[in-house]
C-alpha cells in the first residue's frame, strides 16, 4: 500500500507520498520576497519555520493560483529545505494498493519526471508527484534554497 495526501489542482487530482508531508495548513497571506522566480509568492511562519510558498497552479499549468475558502498549503520536505506547495484543495489522505499504480508513458515521463506513476481508482485517477523532483527541477531553484538559507 501506498499511502498519499490527495490534494485537488484545476480539475485534476494530484496525490505526494505521506512520508514527505509535514502538515496541511490553511492559506495565510506570504510576506513577498523581491527577485525570487515567479512560482514562489513569498515566505510563511510555519511554527517557528520560515518556509517557501510555492504557486503549483503556475509550477504544472503556467497560470497563477485563485484563492479560495479550500485553497491549502501542503508542507513537503525535500531533501533540503521544508517548501509549502499551494493547492486548491486537499481531499484526504489515501491507501493506494500498489497495484492500481500505473507507470507514465516513458515520453511524457521525460518532460515531467517528477510524476512518478498514475493511480488508476474505480472513481478517478491521481498523478503521484514525488515533491523532491518537482522543486529541484524548477528554474530558480538556486535562488530559493540560497536566500532561505541566509535567513535561517
Amino acid at each position: 500500500m501506498n499511502k498519499v495526501v490527495v490534494f485537488q489542482l484545476d480539475y485534476e487530482q494530484y496525490a505526494i507520498p505521506v512520508e514527505h508531508v509535514v502538515s496541511i495548513e490553511k492559506m495565510s497571506e506570504p510576506t513577498v520576497i523581491p527577485h525570487m522566480p515567479d512560482y514562489m509568492v513569498g515566505v510563511v511562519r510555519i511554527r517557528t519555520e520560515l518556509v517557501p510558498v510555492l504557486d503549483t497552479m503556475r509550477i504544472l499549468y503556467h497560470r497563477p493560483y485563485t484563492k479560495t475558502e479550500k485553497t491549502r498549503l501542503i508542507v513537503v520536505s525535500t531533501e533540503e529545505l521544508v517548501v509549502a506547495f499551494i493547492v486548491d484543495d486537499a481531499k484526504e489522505i489515501l491507501d493506494i494498493p500498489e497495484e492500481a499504480i500505473k507507470q507514465v508513458n516513458m515520453l511524457a515521463y521525460r518532460q515531467t519526471p517528477y510524476f512518478i506513476g498514475v493511480a488508476n481508482l474505480p472513481e478517478r485517477l491521481i498523478t503521484l508527484i514525488d515533491p523532491n523532483e518537482l522543486f529541484e527541477r524548477l528554474e530558480g531553484v538556486k535562488e530559493i534554497k540560497e536566500h532561505m538559507k541566509s535567513h535561517q
